[in-house]
């Protein structure tokens, strides 16, 4: 009896302990394997693999190689562009210009977020339903905007003032327009790559391996981080902050931007020219929908980017922590999509820019004044002109297009020759100089010489153009290998 009573306590206790395991195993998201129990080493595996839905309105660039620039002197200028063997991986780039209804589509979440802000205020009634602070649990969680509830169709006097306050009326023709002053979309971006390099080790003896050197354990590292605040005017003030390197929140970087376009860009670009219609109706008319926005600084696209990816996390499950942020694209990725597959020296195959009929493939200004000989005279809708052999619309002409790379007269030389990139987080007090970024891609109203894909351009970071868009691109989350003949390996 007492053998039994053991064996069973012993038994019970065996199935317990497996129990623990299997539910550690599950907790984990792992696969229990015969690691735990000694034999062959089979690997452990962390859950299944991720497969990437496309991306709304994205393409799929598979990754290769692109003798990156120029292969002969520019015949217009007699500029020679240096010429580089580079490797990208694989990305998704959206197959058109970001529209000005995508673009208005952040600007009018920027306004409601303020009115939900506003509503929740006291001084607007002080709705608190529009604001969430705690979880489901009752515990205290960082406050932010409950976005499940609606905006109130027939507001109260309190909360029309709410919404009446991000507008502004013009004191000579009456109308009423959005006060875009008030547009400020703040945003924060870890930067991983900073926070990995081995110099910034909060260990003083991880920053170098040499053994052959004393660790300096009271080594001062220096950093910079952007940061950024509204003052008690209103006014947005931006700073680099050099300091100590102290933990991680150091990489954490804050930036506040005021999202709405330029729409002033229409007359500034064009002395002595009648574009008023445009900067009154460009953005604001239902008509141009489907044109790509502009008069978008280089610093209002990243903003864009940020909010693009957190509008998108927000819907997701877990298996969000695959997805990569959307972002400008490099100027090689840039390069290497609008090539297409066969590396052509325009998107198309063809090396002219029309066809046998006389038809144009681009939007551009084919002669010294005659805009509308493509058949339109500034931008025109986006998708109308044929893609190129990667499915991407627009990659010549139309709206020339930001990129994330400074611009530096080395170009590609100064470029590695895997996944190149050069970046540099212009501080505002740099010299104006050091905030050049690559535009590539030629416009409605450049000739045919910068139309082509090798063909670099620069602009200022915060400089709006009339003729200066941009389009997204996200890193692919997982990626398949191939072997030597280039098929997939599962």
């Amino acid at each position: 009896m007492t053998k039994k009573k053991t064996f069973f306590t012993i038994h019970y206790s065996t199935l317990a302990l497996l129990a623990i395991t299997l539910m550690m195993a599950s907790c984990f998201g792992g696969k229990l394997t015969q690691a735990s129990q000694g034999g062959e080493v089979t690997g452990y595996s962390n859950g299944r693999g991720f497969n990437e839905p496309t991306p709304y309105g994205m393409t799929l660039i598979n990754r290769g190689f692109l003798h990156m620039g120029a292969e002969k002197s520019d015949s217009l200028w007699g500029i020679t562009v240096p010429t580089k063997d580079i490797s990208v991986d694989g990305f998704w780039m959206d197959e058109r210009e970001v529209s000005n209804a995508k673009y208005r589509q952040f600007v009018m979440w920027v306004r409601d977020s303020i009115i939900r802000t506003r509503l929740a205020d006291p001084a607007y009634g002080g709705d608190e339903t529009y604001m969430i602070t705690e979880d489901k649990n009752g515990d205290p969680v960082t406050p932010h905007l409950n976005w499940k509830k609606q905006l109130p169709r027939k507001p109260n006097e309190d909360e029309q003032r709410a919404i009446e306050s991000v507008y502004i009326t013009n004191p000579v023709t009456g109308e009423k327009l959005l006060d875009a002053s008030q547009l400020n979309y703040r945003y924060e971006i870890y930067d991983y790559t900073t926070a990995a390099l081995r110099r910034n080790r909060l260990d003083a003896r991880e920053r170098d391996l040499n053994t052959d050197k004393a660790v300096n354990e009271n080594e001062v590292v220096m950093i910079s981080k952007d940061t950024a605040y509204i003052d008690d005017e209103g006014r947005i003030i931006r700073e680099t902050i050099n300091r100590p390197l102290s933990g991680p929140w150091d990489f954490l970087n804050t930036y506040i931007i005021n999202v709405y376009p330029d729409t002033t860009c229409w007359v500034n670009d064009f002395t002595n020219s009648d574009n008023e219609m445009y900067l009154r109706n460009y953005f604001s008319n239902p008509t141009f929908n489907d044109y790509p926005v502009v008069g978008v600084t280089w610093e209002q696209a990243n903003a864009f980017c940020a909010w693009r990816t957190d509008y998108l996390l927000k819907g997701l499950s877990g298996q969000a922590r695959y997805i990569q942020r959307y972002r400008l694209p490099t100027e090689a990725e840039w390069e290497f999509a609008a090539r297409g597959k066969d590396g052509t020296e325009f998107p198309w195959e063809n090396p002219d820019v029309k066809n046998g009929d006389g038809c144009y493939f681009a939007n551009f200004k084919p002669d010294r004044g005659n805009y509308t000989k493509d058949g339109n005279l500034i931008t025109s809708k986006t998708g109308i002109y044929a893609a190129n052999s990667n499915g991407l619309y627009d990659m010549a002409g139309n709206v020339a297009e930001w990129t994330s790379t400074i611009y530096t007269e080395a170009g590609v030389q100064a470029m590695n020759d895997l996944n190149p990139q050069l970046e540099y987080k212009a501080a505002l007090e740099d010299p104006y100089r050091m905030k050049k970024k690559s535009v590539r891609g030629g416009s409605w109203k450049d000739p045919e010489s910068y139309i082509r894909s090798a063909w670099r351009s620069w602009e200022y970071q915060n400089q709006p153009r009339s003729y200066i868009g941009f389009r997204c691109v996200r890193s692919m989350a997982s990626t398949a290998s191939v072997n030597g003949k280039g098929k997939k390996k599962r």
